[in-house]
């Protein structure tokens, strides 16, 4: 089946270029597994009209937004394969079996978060284990906040969330901070703590306990940290896309109109930028559907 533009990534980034598209009258497809990235959090913040609901309820009404125009269609399968057939047409295998193609195609397909080996770290993740202080730390602010190391960033990371609390840098074997560094910290009121992490456990008061080496234990709200991200999905690569080093993993590189280094393929989302949350992810997909429906009306431009 051929359609002007098929996303793929049926979550805030592919949804928003979707609907675009589906505006503009041309025949939209929609490919999406279902496994948004932030369904372990059981609310979403700072995204304008929408704080404080579910992430799944927001997806849920944009769904139902989308498919009000008789012009688009949602398939709920996960895109395996994706080739170019010529200049103009791409073709996508799900694997269910179906094979689609259209004329272009915007890969929203997200990052997948490569979590520190913490024992108990994983069964937290999105309630006391958070990555993001704008998306999150507002509901755990005014206490003792962790910030558990993956790399030298993590030092950026804990004077940034220092604003919402006090914060204790978990160096967890990773970190051996010099003095300059170690005086930025205390500049802001954090403390490094250099032992290992053994594991995090809940502490029964909605808070985490967090037990280091020598049998020693912290108490804090709420846990942040960076973990490393990698492509959700092989289709960018299979495609030919190039890559960009990001700070916490490679992104897709596009152009100031969201295109790859494919003419035809555009990409928006947590896969194709470095700093990551619902907004931004909706401020790209519709710019990376806006140009995907004005290259069907102009003609397609190179990109390099």
């Amino acid at each position: 089946m051929q359609y002007d533009l098929a996303v793929v990534g049926g979550s805030f980034a592919g949804l928003s270029a979707a609907i675009q598209a589906a505006r503009a009258r041309r025949k939209v497809l929609v490919i999406d597994a279902g496994l948004p990235r932030n369904r372990f959090a059981a609310h979403s913040h700072g995204f304008l009209g929408q704080d404080g609901r579910t992430p799944g309820a927001i997806l849920d009404d944009a769904r139902r937004q989308l498919l009000a125009y008789p012009n688009a269609r949602l398939v709920k399968a996960r895109a395996e394969r994706a080739r170019a057939n010529s200049s103009s047409d791409f073709e996508i295998a799900t694997d269910g079996g179906d094979t689609f193609g259209a004329a272009r195609l915007v890969l929203a397909t997200g990052v997948r978060d490569v979590l520190p080996e913490v024992p108990g770290l994983a069964e937290q993740w999105g309630r006391t284990v958070l990555h993001c202080p704008y998306c999150h730390g507002y509901e755990v602010s005014g206490g003792p906040l962790g910030v558990l190391a993956t790399g030298p960033m993590s030092l950026h990371q804990a004077q940034l969330i220092s604003d919402w609390g006090d914060v204790t840098l978990f160096g967890n074997g990773l970190l051996e901070p010099g003095a300059e560094e170690m005086a930025a910290l205390h500049g802001k009121n954090i403390r490094f703590e250099p032992a290992t992490v053994q594991a995090l456990e809940e502490d029964g008061s909605g808070g985490l306990t967090v037990r280091l080496d020598g049998d020693r234990k912290a108490g804090v709200r709420a846990i942040f940290t960076a973990p490393r991200n990698t492509m959700a999905s092989p289709l960018a690569e299979q495609l030919g896309c190039r890559f960009t080093d990001g700070l916490l993993g490679p992104i897709i590189t596009v152009d100031d109109r969201q295109q790859t280094t494919v003419p035809g393929v555009y990409a928006a989302g947590d896969a194709a930028r470095a700093m990551h949350n619902i907004a931004f992810a909706v401020s790209g997909g519709t710019f990376a559907g806006v140009c995907a429906h004005q290259s069907l009306v102009f003609g397609q431009t190179s990109s390099g």
